[in-house]
């Protein structure tokens, strides 16, 4: 009997792997696995928990820091809090740290937690994103020197926009 059970049970779990897959990881938004140029679009959850977000990774980053993580810069909607806007350094910053992000010679401040600094402005750093070329993110780094990460904005407004569709 369990010779004749395993069929039926492999079949029904590689039927079930697509959705279970889905509705635990992020889902890319638009074509081409949702990439915006230089930009990633993509949802994860849903209903009222269901955040959208646009991503994009450095094109460069002076000095290099050994054991550096991934950088990012995000965008991130959900329900009743649009225009989070972070950038991800791949190492902790010095306690009590600043940041910024500087576009078309407009400077916005961030604060930083851990990895992570958050901007003190979102709806207005996201405007700056949508007129912008390029996005150039200083912070201290985990000796103190400042780290520059240069973003590429190509795509950006596409990608902005099926997040704000996804996540009005």
């Amino acid at each position: 009997m369990l010779a004749r059970m395993k069929p039926f049970l492999a079949s029904t779990i590689l039927a079930l792997l697509p959705a279970a897959a889905l509705a635990a990881g992020p889902a890319p938004l638009g074509p081409n696995g949702g990439r915006f140029g230089a930009w990633t679009a993509a949802t994860y959850g849903s209903g009222d928990a269901k955040i959208c977000y646009a991503f994009a990774t450095p094109q460069s980053s002076t000095p290099a820091v050994q054991g550096r993580g991934k950088p990012m810069l995000t965008v991130t909607n959900r329900k009743g809090s649009p225009h989070e806007v972070s950038l991800t350094a791949g190492y902790d910053y010095p306690k009590d740290a600043k940041a910024s992000v500087t576009v078309g010679g407009k400077s916005f401040d961030f604060f930083t937690q851990k990895n992570v600094a958050f901007s003190t402005s979102g709806a207005d750093a996201v405007a700056a994103f949508e007129a912008g070329n390029t996005a150039t993110a200083t912070g201290p780094g985990p000796h103190g020197h400042p780290v520059v990460d240069q973003y590429s904005l190509a795509g950006f407004s596409d990608a902005y926009k099926a997040i704000s569709a996804a996540c009005p």
